[in-house]
């Protein structure tokens, strides 16, 4: 633990992200400069639980030695804090950026107080590590001989990459776009997770002996090489980590109209193009000069807001189906679960302090968009919805729009990777595989992350790579 009074004498500092108006003119991380005595405070904040439920099912997905490095930063021992970190998570300077922090929810403190900064702790204790060199590579010491080809170089495939190759497995990702990292590259934007700290991760692997191969999409070439079955023939072990895709439309009249996006191709755009070229090829869906309306009230979502703020928006709305959450717990929402309280992220935050108020609309649906005579996007027909998603007569609404994004989840994997594999669809189109056994009807082919469990967090992805390689592990030895 911490202090023993350190949770009563001190309250909740969390450190603060650069001013809104100064971080939308770019695309640099939104956040400051770590406050190593803040941190220390805010570490002595965690108390002796005598059950640390940060730690459980409900809080850390990973499992992170939470109290432990909490209470090694309070004693100033930071090096000692980054190895306890990066026993459980292979890529702490990640999810210390952009995990929503369930362990947060799950903090015992947060019964009666606020919970400790658990996040802020974590990316501080990794930044530490890359600042004083502490990630090194460490190849394996001998090699089995045992072959896996991973598909899909998101965080179920890396860290299923990593732990694979410690165990002396020789390992090769296959990736379908330009630059490795799936998600964490191309659907996190700049300003959550500068793309140099995934670069510095992937040739730290690279190092340590895993083969990546880029512009491979797996079972959707001519390629011979990268076909399904040459990698089956190949290899000892196939693991899928694809991921969820497949983005939910809203198929309403007129949805064929010009400047209707999905959210991903947007923000993928959008940083492949920072990262070519600064944005100088232009080869990006610009939201300068434009009426905005972003679909979906998630993370995703939040991210089209910041992106579309950064290029110069006119104006910037976002829709949610479901009602305002409530400032504090719901009767149904106990400690410790998740607490789905209305939050003010960063992209919210942007929006209020450019325009006056939080661009979000509640309990709203759409129901036709409107287009001009040449097939452009002119804007939206929405109606108010209750509680059961029902429309509220009367309540119709046109709202103007230049651009509209398609933010509203996922519905499972592109399924041609596993055609000629004999691998089983659930009820969900996602690859069937029981969670911690991870092998699919094919008993060569093993599945983790969001194309088995369905859409989730960079952490959940994590357990799941983790878990998957230790029962690849088990299979080839």
């Amino acid at each position: 633990m911490g202090k023993a009074t350190g949770f009563k004498e001190f309250k909740r500092v969390v450190e603060p992200y650069r001013p809104a108006k100064e971080r939308v003119l770019d695309f640099k991380e939104i956040y400051t400069e770590h406050d190593e005595n803040n941190l220390g405070t805010q570490a002595s904040r965690c108390m002796d639980c005598g059950v640390p439920f940060c730690q459980s099912n409900e809080g850390c997905p990973v499992y992170n030695l939470i109290p432990e490095w909490n209470d090694l930063v309070y004693q100033n021992r930071w090096e000692e804090a980054f190895e306890r970190l990066i026993k459980t998570n292979n890529f702490p300077e990640i999810t210390g950026r952009v995990c929503p922090a369930v362990c947060e929810g799950a903090c015992v403190l947060g019964i009666t107080e606020t919970p400790v900064a658990i996040k802020n702790l974590e990316c501080a204790i990794s930044d530490k590590g890359l600042e004083n060199g502490w990630f090194k590579a460490a190849p394996p010491k001998n090699r089995t001989g045992k072959k896996v080809a991973i598909v899909g170089s998101g965080p179920a495939g890396l860290s299923a990459a990593q732990e694979l190759n410690y165990a002396g497995h020789t390992v090769s990702v296959y990736e379908r776009d330009d630059r490795i990292g799936g998600l964490m590259m191309y659907g996190i934007p700049n300003m959550k997770l500068e793309k140099s700290i995934l670069e510095f991760r992937i040739d730290l692997m690279e190092k340590e002996g895993i083969n990546f191969f880029t512009n491979t999409d797996v079972g959707n070439n001519k390629d011979s090489s990268a076909s399904v079955e040459e990698l089956s023939k190949n290899n000892d072990v196939i693991l899928l980590a694809t991921g969820a895709t497949q983005p939910r439309d809203l198929p309403i009249p007129n949805r064929e109209a010009n400047g209707i996006h999905f959210a991903m191709d947007f923000l993928r755009a959008n940083t492949k193009s920072l990262l070519d070229s600064n944005h100088k090829d232009q080869n990006y869906i610009n939201a300068k000069d434009k009426d905005v309306i972003v679909i979906g009230g998630g993370d995703t979502g939040t991210d089209c807001i910041g992106t579309a703020l950064r290029h110069g928006c006119k104006s910037l709305t976002n829709f949610e189906i479901l009602p305002q959450p409530p400032v504090e717990r719901a009767e149904d929402n106990p400690w410790p679960l998740f607490p789905k309280t209305y939050k003010v992220d960063y992209g919210h935050e942007e929006s209020t302090e450019l325009f006056g108020s939080d661009p979000r609309e509640f309990s709203v649906s759409g129901k036709e968009f409107k287009k001009d005579g040449e097939g452009n996007l002119t804007g939206i027909v929405t109606v108010e919805v209750d509680n059961a998603f029902k429309e509220v007569s009367g309540t119709e609404k046109e709202w103007k729009a230049d651009l509209i994004l398609l933010a509203m989840g996922f519905l499972g994997p592109e399924d041609y990777v596993v055609k000629n594999l004999k691998v089983d669809l659930d009820e969900r189109s996602n690859y069937k595989a029981e969670h911690n056994i991870h092998v699919t009807s094919n008993p060569k082919v093993f599945a983790a992350g969001d194309c088995r469990r369905g859409q989730s967090l960079v952490v959940w992805a994590i357990n799941e790579g983790r878990a998957a390689a230790s029962e690849i592990n088990n299979f080839l030895t």
